[in-house]
């Protein structure tokens, strides 16, 4: 056992629960979402006496006006908002979420641990597609939507993650995800770098991502293998092997499996295209190239 338990002082547990379980209630009911996280960071942020000013039509200045608009997210824009093929109904309230999220780890509330990994995992509920029990989600973790994640149980993502889910991420049970991790699910192409192909990436129960490693979209990591630190992950992982280095290789299987793993010789193998998600935009989606050339 590598950890031990800790629990807060009573009163400050209770605090903690009944604020988490209201947000929670108030996520599940039909109250509109961007309602709800405006309140939410508002209150987190100690702006409530600002805002009523403001909303009162007392004067503020510029930088406090646009302060305290970007609570609400509906005045806010993500990168991934921009992208062509995003699903514009789920997004519209993952970017809500989101949102939340991030200014939330942006806090100095979010360096509370104990209330910052239960909130999380309370939002992760209301965001990705499936979320497991008892998941650990630490600091300044970012997502490309959040809605084509799915996570089991038991999951901890350390602190720096981006879990690009462009395309669409499965992360199975007890996966260790460590700091700086980078888990793709869309490529560009070599040529046109405005073109993109979406991929599902998967990683499977019992891995560990170790520091800074970078997983390419569309590959498969097997359960109960190890990615090593900033190791770059560029064809599938066999179930049990150890990888390392930049582009990963499977250098050894972990002892006590090898009867249940492919021989080291046999791994290495590029499934991407198998897990290609194939998108359509519409037919009269405008075209243009953010770097402004003639297309």
């Amino acid at each position: 056992m590598t950890k031990r338990y800790v629990s807060l002082p009573d009163e400050a547990e209770t605090g903690m629960r009944e604020f988490i379980d209201e947000v929670d209630q108030r996520l599940s009911s039909d109250e509109d979402t961007c309602a709800v996280v405006e309140d939410v960071l508002i209150d987190l942020s100690g702006d409530r006496e600002a805002y009523e000013r403001w909303q009162a039509g007392e004067s503020v200045s510029p930088a406090e006006r646009v302060r305290l608009q970007s609570y609400d997210p509906c005045n806010t824009t993500l990168e991934s908002e921009y992208y062509a093929e995003k699903d514009e109904d789920r997004f519209r309230r993952s970017k809500h979420l989101q949102w939340l999220w991030r200014q939330f780890d942006s806090l100095p509330i979010a360096d509370n641990v104990e209330f910052a990994l239960r909130f999380r995992r309370m939002l992760a509920n209301h965001l990705f597609e499936e979320c497991g029990d008892d998941c650990r989600f630490f600091k300044g973790i970012s997502f490309t939507y959040g809605h084509n994640i799915t996570i089991g149980d038991n999951t901890v993502v350390h602190d720096d993650v981006h879990l690009d889910d462009r395309g669409k991420l499965t992360i199975g049970d007890r996966v260790s995800v460590s700091d700086g991790v980078h888990v793709y699910s869309h490529d560009h192409d070599v040529v046109d770098q405005t073109a993109v192909r979406n991929y599902h990436t998967v990683v499977e129960d019992d891995v560990r991502l170790t520091y800074d490693a970078m997983i390419r979209a569309g590959c498969r990591v097997g359960e109960n293998a190890i990615v090593g630190a900033r190791a770059i992950v560029q064809h599938d992982v066999p179930a049990h092997h150890i990888a390392i280095g930049m582009p990963a290789k499977s250098v050894k299987i972990k002892p006590g499996w090898e009867d249940a793993a492919v021989p080291i010789e046999d791994a290495g193998v590029n499934r991407q295209e198998q897990r290609r998600i194939e998108y359509d935009l519409p037919d009269d989606f405008e075209v243009f190239d953010e770097f402004g050339r003639d297309l």
